[in-house]
């Protein structure tokens, strides 16, 4: 191994090993990279993997080391990557920068010796310790980031650099630590500050790796939020072995391609048939190409910048090339050999979005950056196009079109379509408890009769106000299937807490409800009309039934929507014949043999 001479230090070093762990693409499952993570420290007589870096920057062995390190994990790897193009993420002690006898160009010999190109290595650059000078790192970087290597920040939000270091950086990958993935579902606070960060990322067109990501509810709402990569047990634990490493990971492609059946997915087609496909230009070309290019077209005002593998790099505006396209000398300037051939000072960054993103994500991203270009559109991390401000905008008025025709004209609360969906996910999605809740107002027709259409329009849309003040939240869904007949969905909530919520409700309703009648009805309790036999009777005052199904997370759902749509079907009745008003169950848990109920209401919309 190169430079390193010392053979304490090399005897102890080569009991070292490196484990691969995936880092993939949040919506296909393909391995954009592997993280390689180093094993054997306690063997090699090192209490931690930091106190490797820690002896050898104390022994002012750092950089000699780094070289040793990099150049086993460079090898190893090789003899997976063979000629794909699949990056390998390096982490940089950045004490490194500060060594006296720090020099570049060691890597790009090693790379040419194992069959890499430059753009195959992402470097990853930790917060952990404090940098004496980040200018000084930051010019480094730009000399890395100009000979093709990507740059990543990793355990983003928890080291001492902080935002500076992002700033300085501007890093091509943003790593957001595990402390903020962890228990994500119930975290409010780690939900802002992941969707913060990712903002941030998207803003400066940097791409978004959400890492120890091991639950399946962890990586929903991290793809969710917008994150572009997910990295942890969830995908697969690093391995030493090899063979045990892919190039896709399945198991992520198969939730997409689910989402999809269901309706969950229902983005793509509108934000595909917008993006046009602007012809880039690759990194490595020549400035007076470039400069050429401008000159020709006078209709362009920039040009997309990918490299070898289609990957985006940035974009290049004419305005960088003004002073020269209309000096007289301009062309001479830009071949003037000092000058340089290198185009990346001219290139900049601009957001970065999958094409299976949400629109509702693209919004965000381009609202905060808010470009005259638009977007970068990727599928699989390579280059498809851009996404333009005009349409964007044409995105969101049709966006805002099909939600106008999905929702119940009266109360404006998605309807049948978009309850259907939210039923398709919830049957799909065995990592979260939720809870299907069905209303069903009691003798709502009679008195529709008596008092009008406008009374009963006028109770109906005071029920949806009080669904509305229940909170719309990411976690909760109402929905309007029609007349008097309404859904509420909640996702990660504890069964008694649901209850004792709908018990409350169910008293408030019934409150509110007595306005609307006469005072001589509301004294007597009850009022008397026709019942639907058209019998003269005493007909109570209107109340809500509410039919609870609890769907456990971490149970295997084998139900369609039909049968799920029976349950509730059955509950509404027992509901309708209990004190109460309301009737709960647990999906798994058999009904009373003397309980049977024709398949209702809810069945028969939802299978629309």
């Amino acid at each position: 191994m190169r430079t390193l001479k010392h053979e304490k230090w090399i005897e102890r070093l080569s009991k070292i090993d490196f484990a691969y762990q995936p880092i993939v693409n949040i919506h296909t499952g393909n391995a954009f990279g592997f993280e390689a993570l180093l094993r054997f420290h306690k063997e090699a007589g090192f209490s931690s993997i930091d106190d490797v870096f820690d002896q050898a920057y104390t022994h002012e062995m750092l950089h000699p080391v780094d070289l040793f390190l990099r150049e086993k994990a460079f090898a190893k790897f090789a003899k997976f990557k063979g000629q794909s193009h699949i990056k390998l993420f390096y982490n940089l002690d950045n004490r490194l920068f500060d060594t006296n006898d720090y020099s570049p160009g060691n890597t790009a010999q090693m790379l040419g010796e194992y069959g890499y190109s430059l753009d195959d290595i992402c470097f990853e650059i930790s917060e952990k310790h404090q940098l004496a000078c980040n200018k000084h790192v930051s010019k480094i970087l730009d000399v890395y980031r100009s000979q093709g290597y990507k740059i990543a920040v990793d355990d983003c939000g928890t080291g001492f650099s902080g935002m500076q270091l992002l700033y300085y950086t501007e890093p091509d990958y943003i790593k957001i630590d595990r402390f903020f993935i962890q228990n994500l579902e119930n975290d409010p606070k780690k939900r802002l500050v992941v969707s913060t960060i990712v903002n941030l990322a998207h803003f400066m067109g940097s791409l978004v790796l959400a890492e120890g990501v091991e639950t399946l509810d962890e990586y929903l709402l991290c793809k969710e939020i917008g994150c572009d990569m997910v990295q942890g047990y969830f995908v697969q634990k690093p391995q030493l072995d090899l063979n045990q490493l892919k190039k896709r990971y399945m198991k992520i492609g198969h939730i997409t391609q689910n989402e999809r059946r269901n309706g969950v997915v229902k983005d793509q087609s509108l934000i595909s048939n917008q993006i046009t496909h602007a012809t880039p230009v690759y990194s490595d070309c020549s400035i007076i190409s470039i400069f050429e290019k401008f000159r020709n077209e006078d209709k362009i005002s920039f040009f997309p910048v990918i490299n070898q593998h289609d990957e985006p790099v940035g974009i290049i505006r004419e305005t960088a090339f003004k002073e020269y396209i209309f000096s007289k000398f301009g062309r001479q300037l830009l071949e003037n050999p000092s000058f340089g051939k290198d185009i990346s000072r001219f290139v900049k960054k601009i957001p970065i979005s999958d094409v299976h993103s949400s629109v509702e994500n693209l919004i965000e991203t381009y609202s905060h950056f808010n470009n005259n270009e638009g977007l970068i559109m990727v599928e699989n991390m390579k280059y498809i196009g851009i996404l333009s401000t005009n349409s964007l905008l044409k995105i969101i008025n049709e966006k805002n079109l099909t939600l106008a025709r999905n929702q119940n004209p009266l109360t404006k609360l998605p309807g049948n379509t978009m309850i259907h969906e939210y039923f398709s996910k919830t049957l799909a999605d065995f990592s979260a408890t939720y809870h299907l809740i069905y209303f069903d107002f009691d003798n709502f027709k009679p008195f529709n009769d008596r008092y009008g259409f406008r009374n009963g329009d006028r109770m109906i849309l005071m029920f949806a106000d009080m669904l509305k003040k229940t909170g719309f939240s990411e976690n909760r869904f109402v929905g309007h299937v029609g007349g008097d007949d309404f859904f509420l969905g909640v996702k990660h909530s504890e069964n008694k807490d649901i209850l004792l919520e709908m018990e409350k409700l169910a008293r408030q309703f019934k409150k509110n409800a007595e306005s609307f009648y006469d005072r001589e009805t509301v004294e007597q309790g009850f009022m008397v009309a026709r019942d639907r036999e058209d019998k003269i009777r005493q007909i109570p005052l209107m109340t809500v039934s509410i039919a609870v199904l609890e769907l456990p997370g971490g149970v295997d759902r084998t139900c369609s929507i039909e049968a799920a749509g029976n349950m509730i079907a059955r509950l509404k009745k027992e509901a309708k014949q209990s004190e109460t008003g309301i009737c709960n169950s647990t999906m798994g848990m058999p009904y009373p043999q003397n309980q049977t109920a024709p398949f209702e209401v809810i069945s028969s919309i939802l299978v629309k």
